[in-house]
């Protein structure tokens, strides 16, 4: 099943087909590099998994916690909780959690699955709501089969707190892109997918990234989203081998407690 659902996947390559300007500008040598500290202040990115959560402290219990804040109290969706913390079906050991945080505090996060996944009947969500195991999404979130592919992995579980003035918002956008994408190449992806609201077309404007429409629109909990694709390599450096806290600080740190 590996290859098979990935023979009707439409070619993985933005819409433009082009290299992003953003992409083509973070390619030249030492761009970003020199002023990487000013731009990023204190942030710090984590990935975690089950395997190397407990060298973070409870980084990962605020950012479950965090995810409570958004998507419980604040969008009021119906999700698993308990103990303040928000999870579903998905938070497994195949996963990734991505986070930004500074001085203790969660800043923003973001969840990385492989399309390959598999626990029990469910593999991964777009895939899953296709097959119509999610009552709360439409089946039709696809134009074509959901692929399983290695090269390819889902992202969900977007987010940016309400501790994140609206003037350093693009730059959390950023470092959360760029620390989700190098998280992805490091485990093997060249793509992206994943659901994001369907204003995705000014996030990608702003971050500098094509980003390919790969389902019809519909409502989240009475928000407007839309299933989107998009290459890893828009928002890096050709550094595969750095972790994500080395791209966005000047030194290496384990996350505050």
């Amino acid at each position: 099943m590996t290859r098979a659902a990935s023979a009707g996947f439409p070619e993985l390559v933005p819409a433009s087909g082009k290299t992003t300007t953003r992409a083509a500008e973070r390619r030249t040598p030492g761009r970003a590099a020199a002023d990487s500290a000013a731009r990023t202040g204190s942030i710090r990115s984590t990935a975690m998994s089950f395997a190397d959560m407990h060298m973070h402290g409870d980084l990962l219990v605020k950012y479950l916690r965090a995810r409570r804040a958004i998507f419980i109290d604040r969008l009021h969706w119906n999700v698993a909780q308990a103990d303040g913390m928000e999870f579903d079906q998905y938070d497994t050991p195949f996963c990734r959690w991505i986070v930004l945080h500074e001085f203790g505090d969660v800043l923003a996060g973001v969840r990385l699955l492989p399309t390959t996944a598999q626990c029990g009947v469910y593999s991964y969500m777009l895939r899953d709501a296709q097959r119509g195991l999610l009552p709360d999404l439409p089946t039709d979130v696809l134009f074509f089969e959901a692929p399983v592919d290695p090269l390819v992995w889902e992202a969900s579980r977007f987010f940016i707190t309400d501790l994140v003035p609206s003037a350093r918002r693009p730059l959390l956008q950023s470092l959360l892109f760029e620390s989700m994408s190098l998280t992805a190449r490091r485990h093997g992806a060249r793509h992206i997918l994943g659901i994001v609201p369907s204003v995705w077309s000014r996030w990608a404007r702003r971050l500098g990234a094509d980003a390919t429409p790969i389902g019809a629109r519909f409502s989240i909990e009475g928000a407007s989203s839309q299933s989107v694709l998009f290459s890893v390599d828009d928002f890096l450096l050709d550094t595969p081998s750095r972790e994500p806290s080395e791209r966005l600080l000047p030194h290496r740190g384990r996350a505050a407690a």
